[in-house]
């Protein structure tokens, strides 16, 4: 308990500015037929140590953007049976590759079996897009304001749509949208009619690229 309790506050103190509210609890249970073996936990736990995860790089082109990351997301354990789950992302392949190959090669030191699925391609940012300079100069035009360009770390379509039709020159815009991938999900109604008129007058200069 002296132990767990020094853990708890060194914890505590590491993410006191991040997770406030943070809490660790140790409860007493009954006892299970069903543990692991002393050196099995060790292994997990090194297991775990071993994989990389967070921001592994950052875009070498645009500043404060990531470009690769390791979310490592659930680790189950269930009837003798443990599922460890990552979610790798990159705006560039061969770099998500790279990574997944790294978490793998942790994975399979230690006994494990490893499926690859999911993978979806990345999306590079073009600072000399055609449509992006027409995208900036049509929303001047109708709102009076220079826009805020950013590119993100997420998992977007338009990766998808480049790998099938490559050199498409794209953007992407939308609606304001709050609470994005959550059971709070919802988008400003007024933002709509917004978008709509935007996106009108960028279709109206297509041709012109």
């Amino acid at each position: 308990m002296d132990q767990f309790k020094r853990c708890k506050a060194a914890i505590h103190d590491e993410y006191k500015s991040l997770e406030a509210k943070l809490d660790i609890s140790l409860t007493d249970t009954t006892a299970s037929k069903l543990v692991l073996s002393a050196s099995d936990s060790r292994n997990l736990v090194f297991t775990l140590l071993g994989i990389h995860n967070g921001v592994y790089r950052m875009s070498p082109d645009i500043a404060d953007l990531v470009e690769t990351s390791n979310n490592l997301a659930r680790v189950v354990l269930d009837n003798g049976s443990l599922q460890i789950a990552c979610l790798t992302r990159s705006s560039v392949d061969s770099s998500k590759t790279d990574l997944a190959s790294s978490i793998s090669g942790v994975m399979k030191l230690a006994g494990m079996n490893v499926v690859l699925s999911g993978d979806y391609p990345g999306w590079q940012p073009n600072t000399d897009s055609a449509i992006l300079e027409i995208a900036k100069a049509k929303y001047e035009t109708l709102f009076n304001h220079t826009p805020r360009v950013v590119a993100c770390h997420a998992g977007l379509e338009c990766g998808i749509l480049g790998e099938r039709y490559p050199g498409l020159d794209m953007v992407s815009f939308g609606p304001n949208i709050r609470g994005a991938h959550s059971p709070d999900e919802h988008v400003e109604i007024p933002s709509v009619q917004k978008f709509w008129k935007y996106l009108i007058e960028i279709l109206k200069d297509i041709p012109k690229i």
